[in-house]
């Protein structure tokens, strides 16, 4: 028992990297064991621990918690205390016997199914070796009931118990699931007191970050128009919230009950078009649009096996589980009646939460230039006060047209706001006419309200394009809207959903800001108010707001919220990236999916054509050094090849000159002589000529008297 300070026992989860795997291994993790059988109220306690899906402070004797990862790569989770890797199921089946408690999760990873009725064979086959008793806990789905027939063909809305699990007929495309699930059934029957087996048929699960509804919550969250529904939407889906199943675990784990099969459901009994529309009207637009199946199987967003749960329609009641077990239900009725709870933990778990910010200063400054830049960064909604006004006036008129159109019963109350709008887009006119066609600042904050209030605003947030200007229309704008509310939890008197966490504003002398606008091409100037007389008032009237006593900025500093201020005069980069970059850190990294697959694309096929770019550049780079080189060789080879033809000739002409003197000597002395003598020699042919000439050379010499 848990009060008594219970050992720890090691329980095995497959796949703790999985939707399923990592919330049930959280919350298991966090439990201590035989706490369910303890009063609710403690467990309620417990349950809250974890509510925020965040890992508190280990308790003593909770389980502890090891398992396999689907993806290798993974990181170990914080509240796992051992990742078994393995290489053959040899292996793995070491582990899995010194286990208490093995729950594998098989509604996710169809491969799971053959690894999971392995597992719980060998266990059965080895009890002879196996000296103490181990739980083996199949969770499976709601999709082995699938094709089951009424129980009374005349009431079909009678639902189906634990106790009907016999007559449970499987869809088509989950045989191999009923197959595991009468596999671990059978071999619990062998020897209880060494394998206990339990079968939990699951519901369509939800909650954290969502799985098999994902869909639905990241189209409403990204604004899309309309939320699909497949079918006609009048199928009955059965579900449950996440951590609500895993309770149920952690009370079979506890509890050892008696019944084998257990149904693990709510008590909901949603339409899939109620879920559809409860999603929509809490996170989006509020509008649904039914598709048929085969439209349906052509979206990239759905797989085979979710969209056959999504249209599967079964009427279920977890009897046992509300007769027998201590349950602190986190959604008992179901998601529709705790939509704003499971969108909280949606956001909070995939990191969505809206990012607020506002951007102040000066005419000219380059507030726009610089919250356009971040708003591509961030994702986030550009809100400036001629778009706001724009939009909110085309609302009032659209909404007011209907005021004249003959509508049917249900557009009664759709009636009476179109008579309102027109009312008061009459007032705005006849206020607009009295005051130069400015509108006034209480329907101006009433506009700005509405737009930050507005679902794309909630969802990713926004960035303040230069409003509010005073100290006034920042109270007004961001009052709380119960005030009562805000006293009782003794905080500031803000409205906590809009306020922004980033304030910067952007400033320079008024010189430097009219230097800049003379700057600017005529073409970017004509029609604004950036003329020389508009923007000398729009400054005087900038400066007179913001003196030193109750400014804008003075607003958000009694808040705690310090502007930070930054002098655009500093910044000479283009389009004010530097300006860019310093309120990119104040705001952090970005909250949001991330990049879409086309936008992932578009940046690899950028990445391709700069690096291919890069490529032609460098061979076009090197071929050109190459032809400088070769046309610098030639040069210096035909520039070696001219001097060594004059080398040559100079050594020519000097050796022609050196060998004057000897030629005239030869021609005078020698010649003359030897000539004679060599003639003779051919004339005579003696047999020893050399002989002969030197004969007739010593006869003939002149110089011999």
């Amino acid at each position: 028992m848990a009060a008594d300070g219970a050992k720890g026992k090691r329980l095995f989860i497959n796949h703790v990297d999985s939707y399923e795997g990592r919330n049930l291994a959280k919350y298991l993790a966090n439990c201590v064991v035989g706490a369910s059988l303890e009063d609710a109220e403690e467990e309620e306690d417990d349950a809250r621990s974890v509510d925020s899906m965040t890992v508190a402070k280990k308790k003593e004797g909770c389980y502890e918690v090891i398992g396999t990862l689907k993806n290798k790569d993974a990181k170990k989770p914080d509240f796992i205390k051992e990742i078994i890797s393995y290489e053959t199921k040899e292996q793995l089946y070491e582990h899995l016997v010194e286990c208490d408690v093995i729950v594998y999760d098989i509604t996710e990873d169809p491969d799971q199914i053959d690894e999971a009725t392995w597992a719980v064979s060998e266990l059965h086959s080895d009890l002879e070796k196996i000296d103490k008793q181990i739980m083996f806990i199949l969770v499976s789905t709601v999709m082995t009931w699938g094709r089951s027939k009424p129980l009374d063909p005349d009431d079909p809305e009678i639902p189906f118990t634990e106790d009907d699990y016999r007559r449970r007929k499987p869809h088509p495309n989950f045989k191999e699931h009923i197959s595991a699930e009468k596999t671990v059934i059978k071999v619990g029957k062998t020897n209880k007191q060494k394998l206990v087996t339990y079968v939990v048929a699951s519901g369509l699960t939800y909650g954290a970050g969502e799985n098999i509804f994902h869909y639905l919550f990241k189209a409403a969250w990204h604004n899309a128009e309309e939320l699909q529904c497949f079918g006609n939407g009048q199928n009955v889906v059965p579900t449950i919230h996440i951590r609500d199943l895993a309770a149920i675990l952690q009370n079979v784990a506890d509890s050892k009950p008696k019944v084998r099969y257990l149904v693990a459901v709510d008590d909901s009994q949603n339409m899939l078009e109620e879920i559809v529309k409860c999603v929509s009207l809490s996170l989006g637009t509020g509008k649904m649009k039914k598709i048929t199946k085969e439209e349906a199987l052509l979206s990239k967003n759905i797989e085979q096996a979710d969209f056959d749960q999504l249209l599967v329609s079964l009427r279920m009641d977890a009897v046992y589980v509300k007769e027998n077990m201590r349950v602190p239900w986190v959604a008992e009725t179901g998601l529709p009646e705790n939509i704003m709870t499971v969108i909280k933990e949606y956001k909070e778990t995939r990191k969505l939460l809206p990012m607020r910010s506002c951007i102040l200063g000066p005419p000219a400054s380059g507030k726009s230039t610089v919250v356009e830049q971040l708003c591509k960064h961030y994702k986030l909604h550009h809100i400036k006060i001629k778009d706001v006004i724009k939009d909110a006036l085309d609302a009032l008129e659209r909404s007011a047209a209907r005021a004249d159109q003959q509508g049917g019963e249900d557009e009664e109350e759709d009636d009476g706001k179109a008579q309102e709008d027109q009312e008061l887009l009459d007032t705005i006119k006849e206020s607009r006419e009295q005051n130069n066609g400015r509108i006034e600042d209480s329907y101006l904050i009433k506009f700005f309200r509405d737009k930050l209030h507005s679902m794309p605003c909630q969802n990713q947030g926004f960035i303040l394009d230069g409003f509010p200007k005073t100290f006034e229309q920042a109270k007004e704008l961001f009052a709380a809207e119960d005030d009562d509310e805000a006293e009782e939890e003794n905080k500031a008197n803000y409205d906590k959903l809009t306020m922004p966490e980033v304030v910067v504003c952007v400033d320079a002398p008024d010189d430097f800001l009219r230097v800049r606008v003379m700057n600017l091409p005529e073409s970017v100037v004509a029609g604004t108010h950036n003329t020389e007389d508009g923007l000398s008032r729009r400054l005087a009237d900038y400066r007179a707001l913001n003196g030193e006593d109750e400014t804008c900025l003075n607003y958000f500093d009694e808040l705690e919220i310090h502007p930070e201020k930054i002098d655009v005069t500093k910044d000479t980069s283009p389009m004010m990236k530097d300006t860019v970059e310093k309120i990119k850190k104040l705001m952090g990294e970005p909250r949001n999916y991330g990049l879409t697959p086309e936008e992932l694309a578009k940046i690899r096929r950028e990445a391709e054509e700069t690096k291919l770019k890069k490529e032609s550049e460098e061979k076009l780079e090197k071929e050109r050094k190459e032809a400088e080189e070769t046309a610098e060789r030639k040069r210096r080879q035909e520039e070696w090849a001219t001097r060594l033809e004059d080398v040559k000739r100079e050594e020519y002409e000097l050796l022609e000159t050196q060998s004057i003197p000897l030629r005239n000597y030869l021609m005078k002395h020698v010649m003359p002589t030897l000539t004679q003598g060599l003639i003779d020699c051919c004339k005579s042919r003696p047999e020893d000529a050399i002989d002969y000439l030197a004969e007739y050379l010593f006869q003939h010499n002149p110089q011999v008297d």
